[in-house]
């Protein structure tokens, strides 16, 4: 992956020395830590000149799938990069307004990513700092028929349909992933669908 092109320096502003005060919050700050860390989805504080001021694990592991750039540079992946460009670009047609920038990056069928940006004032540096946010789409859709799984009481096999069903797959090309006939998904999912309304109607 080539690398990416940043913003032009912006003058009076030490980005060394802001990274420097930045981290030394984030080490000092336990709770801050945790809160980052304990985020489902990837967190990135970056600043406008693509400079990666934190990463947690999460995001560290969705940024080494879609492929790093240099760790020379401290950029992050071009395809996420260029979400935070359209941001920093869009201040200039909407100085008053709090925009997130969103959009999906996806790399072959089971690589699905939701990135949104949007920027982030902290107190120990002077500009704001964009925070991306990175969802996998296909962890986020997995926890989802899980818990129907669990509230439905679904069957193994009916909470595999279900994942498939819910990922946009049809019902053929369900079968013919699952090697099961397209009556017996048929079946599953007339099954899924009378326990999902049985629940709905001991809910009501």
């Amino acid at each position: 992956m080539k690398a990416l092109t940043t913003a032009p320096a912006i003058p009076n502003i030490p980005a060394k020395q802001s990274k420097i005060a930045f981290l030394q919050n984030i080490e000092t700050s336990y709770f801050l830590k945790g809160v980052l860390e304990g985020f489902i989805d990837g967190i990135l504080i970056l600043t406008e000149q693509g400079e990666l001021l934190h990463a947690n694990q999460t995001a560290t592991k969705i940024c080494d799938r879609l492929g790093k750039v240099s760790d020379k540079h401290n950029l992050v992946p071009e395809e996420i990069w260029r979400v935070c460009q359209s941001l920093i670009e869009s201040r200039d047609l909407f100085p008053d307004r709090k925009l997130t920038i969103e959009s999906e990056i996806s790399k072959g069928d089971s690589v699905n990513f939701r990135v949104r940006v949007r920027w982030l004032k902290l107190e120990q540096i002077e500009r704001p700092c964009l925070l991306v946010t990175l969802e996998d789409r296909q962890q986020s859709l997995q926890r989802i028929v899980i818990n129907d799984a669990y509230l439905y009481n679904l069957t193994p096999r009916e909470g595999e349909v279900w994942l498939l069903y819910r990922a946009n797959y049809s019902y053929k090309e369900i079968a013919d992933k699952l090697y099961i006939t397209l009556n017996t998904v048929k079946k599953h999912m007339k099954n899924i669908h009378a326990k999902r309304k049985a629940f709905s109607d001991l809910e009501m």
